[in-house]
């Protein structure tokens, strides 16, 4: 504990993440501070404050070892000014491979000035097998910006098949992350009746809200969204009594329109077992979108999608915190889906005109093959949206058969000498906008039912190069990570996280 000056009642600590045990004794004494002195007169005591917090301020931002200011950015628009990624953390799943080796989070060397670029340089296992590490979240993001004493620190695991929920601190030691806290499944079963984790988002208040898509045994009824306090402890669930959604999958919020969104992936029984066009016949997928009020967890409204509206998974809403509008990716129907809020206060939707239609094909499971956009994201300026087609970014000798009945095969593309395999499936955009990093897994069990060699050589991880003035897309041949190579077998790399926080972790309020 260092003292500023000659000032005993002011005190500051080097390592701010302690300051979250000495809250209240650090606001009695910054109150203490700025009142004393001059009381004169009401104008005296007004003046004296002011200085004194003016003080305060330069005098802690010069000390170095306080901040005035939480994590993450005040504004979308001062993120994409942010420092350029240097590393990046990658969940990488074993589970359903074959390999008996426990899934593991990988640091990424993605700075090109390093000797290690486009390198794993640590994998932390995680202990038990057979989790299916997919999604991930902060436990601190841009929506607790206005609060110093939240940090950063804490790297948040769903385990979508055993339940578990993984806490890695990667604020000791960045470049090799090392594991906080296990959340055991019977845990959280036993206080909610949820089970199957799946997106991650920091609350304001510190807590941690989690999307589960099904009970223990793999119904939908049982999906809802779980809450963890600030030292992941489970708490309860956030949405009142009787106001589950039907599926569960990813959700965002918007606190100045009070309001939360949810999408809709379908029963875990279903998902885990493979893809099976009966089950979207049989109802067990979503096509709705759950409209709650924020922060209160209130269903307020069930948007039906209808048809242009498959299995809805990544949503988003702009960036920008005053905006009433947003997108979600429909995979099965291959289209993006804008919602918006209209003049009644009530919420509704629209196909806008990506839509990407179904190819006739040859060599596949179906005579139809959909595009499949299984992930989506939007810079921070709001102004550029990226999305995938897992399926017609095939790799593998699939022939597309033309309306008037000629085929064609596109070429397989190649870095380094290797052929890419599978299709792109998670992104991740650069801060500033200008680099896209891709994993091409998207569930274990999907990934071998439609594309096995991933199996049998693992994912890999690619970045391509974005033109944001001319416009274009160009993968940068410098960087390929060949999760294929890995130590103990192929793997499957999901998604993506920068140390930093990145435009699909944060929101700002």
């Amino acid at each position: 504990m260092a003292l500023i000056e000659n000032m005993q009642d002011v005190f500051c600590v080097e390592d701010v993440a302690c300051l979250r045990s000495l809250k209240l004794a650090c606001e009695s004494r910054f109150r203490h501070f700025i009142i004393e002195g001059d009381a004169q007169s009401e104008s005296g005591i007004a003046r004296k404050q002011e200085r004194n917090k003016e003080r305060f301020y330069a005098m802690v931002e010069g000390n170095g070892c306080c901040k005035l200011a939480g994590p993450g950015y005040g504004t979308p628009l001062e993120a994409m000014s942010g420092p350029r990624e240097a590393l990046i953390y990658v969940t990488c799943v074993y589970t359903g491979t074959g390999r008996e080796k426990p899934d593991f989070l990988a640091t990424v060397d993605v700075d090109p000035n390093s000797p290690t670029y486009s390198k794993v340089i640590h994998r932390l296992p995680v202990p038990y097998i057979g989790d299916e590490l997919h999604h991930s979240g902060w436990n601190a993001c841009s929506s607790c910006h206005g609060d110093p004493l939240a940090d950063r620190c804490f790297l948040i695991l769903p385990s979508l098949v055993s339940g578990r929920i993984y806490v890695v601190d990667t604020k000791t030691n960045p470049k090799a992350p090392s594991l906080h806290k296990v959340v055991q499944p019977d845990d959280i079963v036993k206080k909610t009746g949820l089970a199957y984790p799946h997106t991650s988002h920091c609350l304001a208040s510190g807590d941690v809200m989690v999307s589960c898509l099904g009970d223990k045994d793999g119904n939908a009824k049982g999906n809802g969204f779980l809450l963890l306090d600030s030292q992941f402890n489970v708490k309860g669930r956030w949405e009142k009594p009787g106001h589950s959604p039907s599926f569960g999958y990813d959700f965002w919020y918007q606190p100045r329109h009070k309001t939360m969104i949810s999408s809709s992936w379908g029963a875990p029984a279903a998902f885990t077992k493979g893809f099976n066009l009966q089950h979207i016949a049989d109802g067990l997928y979503g096509r709705h979108l759950f409209v709650y009020s924020w922060p209160d967890g209130e269903l307020k409204q069930t948007m039906d999608l209808g048809n242009t509206g498959l299995i809805p998974l990544e949503i988003r809403f702009l960036h920008e915190p005053s905006k009433d509008t947003g997108y979600v990716g429909c995979a099965l129907s291959s289209n993006m889906v804008r919602f918006f809020k209209t003049q009644d206060g009530s919420w509704n939707h629209e196909v806008v005109a990506i839509s990407v239609q179904p190819l006739k094909v040859q060599n596949w499971i179906l005579p139809e093959m959909p595009g499949l956009i299984t992930d989506f994201l939007i810079s921070l300026d709001d102004r550029f949206l990226y999305f995938v087609n897992w399926l017609h970014g095939d790799g593998s000798p699939i022939v597309a058969v033309t309306e008037d009945g000629q085929t064609w095969q596109s070429n397989v593309p190649e870095i380094q000498g290797r052929s890419l395999r599978g299709g792109p499936q998670m992104i991740q955009l650069s801060l500033d906008g200008k680099r896209l990093y891709v994993t091409n897994s998207l569930f274990s069990t999907w990934d071998r039912q439609f594309y096995p060699e991933l199996m049998e050589k693992g994912s890999h991880m690619l970045q391509i190069d974005v033109d944001t003035e001319k416009g274009g897309l160009k993968i940068n041949p410098n960087f390929f990570v060949d999760f294929g190579a890995e130590p103990d077998g192929p793997s499957l790399a999901h998604e993506m996280r920068y140390p930093g926080g990145d435009c699909t972790s944060d929101i700002w309020i």
